[in-house]
């Protein structure tokens, strides 16, 4: 199986495949065509896509790097060959684009990989390839602490420290530090048998929030990783969507029903599968992109 990824220009996917024999991605040529034409219908934009090609032909432009050789999940719900394109191929068609907005895409594109979160999401991906999570001990703060110190190492000078000050987001007061050594304690010894139980446990950790950035994203690892060794199950995080994960999650801090009915609808027992892991890490990160 190709290693897949899915990157997020505002609310549209940008798929990719990864090509084993050349070392590089190759982006979905109408997803980027959607992306930029903010565009929600696939056809829509498939024959803009087409359009495009041959007036950029007409035009002197030419997309050296088009591929057919991968495919893509098509509304229809079967993998379908698509045209791709490689990262200079897209800066291509985006600098050449008739549209002022390829120029913001264009941006998000050629730096967002070079941030935290592109360099935190490249390491998220290794550390599901690597195996390490399965000599983890599930539930555990130190193994919440491995994850993180995993995705953040070199990133953060914090990377796998619990927070010694007192934070707020968005106006929520997490656990204030002078006590969250000992809530942890509390956390960790919860029980994690059944989904409730684990769901439970969850959400009192992101209470909790014990570092002082990345916290969503080490726990949503973390989480899986207890459905996996505990119920042989995780999460499709795809089938999760954002604004319904986000609002469930400030209104689980009294009420846990909401997040626990999204999760329950999200739940496979695809355990491995390589690329639900793969596209819930994708997930994961789109969650934690300011609009």
């Amino acid at each position: 199986m190709s290693k897949k990824s899915i990157r997020f220009w505002g609310d549209h996917e940008v798929r990719a495949v990864w090509d084993e024999e050349q070392s590089k991605w190759w982006f979905s040529a109408t997803d980027i065509v959607r992306a930029i034409n903010d565009e929600e219908d696939y056809v829509k934009a498939g024959n803009y896509w087409r359009w495009l090609k041959k007036k950029l032909v007409t035009d002197g432009v030419q997309l050296v790097s088009v591929t057919h050789d991968f495919k893509f999940l098509s509304p229809d719900g079967k993998q379908r060959a698509a045209d791709a394109l490689d990262a200079t191929c897209v800066q291509t068609l985006a600098k050449h684009y008739p549209n002022n907005r390829a120029n913001a895409f264009l941006d998000w594109f050629v730096y967002s990989d070079n941030s935290i979160d592109g360099q935190s999401k490249k390491k998220a991906y290794t550390l599901i390839e690597s195996g390490l999570l399965d000599s983890m001990e599930p539930g555990t703060v130190k193994s919440l602490k491995q994850i993180h110190a995993y995705l953040f190492g070199g990133l953060y000078d914090f990377a796998g420290q619990i927070r010694t000050k007192t934070i707020w987001k968005d106006g929520t007061l997490f656990c204030r530090a002078e006590y969250l050594a000992e809530n942890l304690c509390k956390i960790e010894s919860m029980p994690q048998n059944t989904f409730d139980e684990i769901v439970n446990k969850y959400v009192e950790m992101n209470v909790a929030h014990p570092f002082m950035e990345g916290n969503g994203r080490s726990t949503r690892i973390w989480l899986d990783m207890i459905f996996k060794k505990q119920l042989k199950l995780c999460v499709d995080w795809s089938k999760i969507d954002k604004k319904d994960y986000l609002a469930a999650m400030r209104q689980s801090t009294t009420d846990a029903r909401r997040i626990k009915e999204l999760l329950s609808g999200a739940m496979t027992n695809l355990i491995e599968d390589r690329e639900i892991f793969m596209k819930g890490i994708d997930y994961s990160y789109y969650y934690e992109q300011t609009d």
